[in-house]
């Protein structure tokens, strides 16, 4: 038998030249995994020391968030305890002003009712032997405010019927500072609003007859 013929190559390559040329290529292909890698590892490092970054950016901004919280929410309420401690003591005048005689005063009255569920605060309750107002605070007043205060007359009557108590509850809300809408809606509500006024504090009745509870 004759010598085994070897395989025609496109072009008139070798097999010799073939072979270099998937060498080099594979070569290439190495060399290219082996960037990949390294740039894969990269980010992957970036990706890590971003992760810890923004881990400690979170624990920051908590950590800021309660200091935050902790002086401008004390600040907000020895404010709204000044309002409090400068309104309540002229109270009883100014509505004596509008022929509303309250002879008793009390600040931060608390009723707590387990056996009825019945629990609220009120800031200044005027009192005398037929009716009561009380009174809500705050340093600036909202349409939430004002609700909540509904709800706490509706507590009141409640908690009064309980125990006998047949006088009528008004209601009243001061705010060191209210908007326009707000104010509006406090005496669309059948509450007397209590503003300041240059260094007293004006008392504005409702737009009909005060609500009663």
């Amino acid at each position: 038998m004759g010598e085994a013929q070897l395989p025609d190559y496109p072009r008139g390559l070798t097999f010799e030249q073939v072979w270099a040329a998937l060498m080099e290529t594979k070569a290439r292909q190495e060399e290219s995994a082996v960037r990949f890698d390294r740039q894969a590892e990269h980010f992957e490092r970036k990706a890590e020391q971003f992760d810890r970054k923004a881990e400690q950016f979170d624990l920051w901004m908590e950590k800021s968030s309660r200091e935050w919280d902790k002086r401008f929410g004390n600040l907000s309420n020895r404010f709204g305890e000044v309002v409090e401690y400068m309104i309540a003591p002229n109270l009883r005048e100014k509505f004596q002003e509008l022929g509303l005689n309250f002879p008793v005063s009390s600040q931060n009255s608390v009723v707590t009712d387990h056996e009825n569920n019945l629990f609220f605060e009120v800031d200044v309750k005027l009192e005398n032997g037929d009716k009561a107002m009380l009174v809500e605070i705050k340093t600036k007043l909202t349409t939430e405010d004002v609700k909540d205060h509904i709800e706490r007359l509706e507590k009141m009557r409640k908690y009064a019927d309980l125990h006998g108590d047949k006088r009528t509850f008004l209601g009243a809300v001061a705010g060191g500072g209210m908007t326009a809408n707000v104010k509006e809606y406090v005496l669309k509500q059948g509450f007397f609003v209590i503003e300041p006024s240059g260094e007293t504090f004006i008392i504005t009745p409702p737009n009909d007859q005060p609500k009663e509870w």
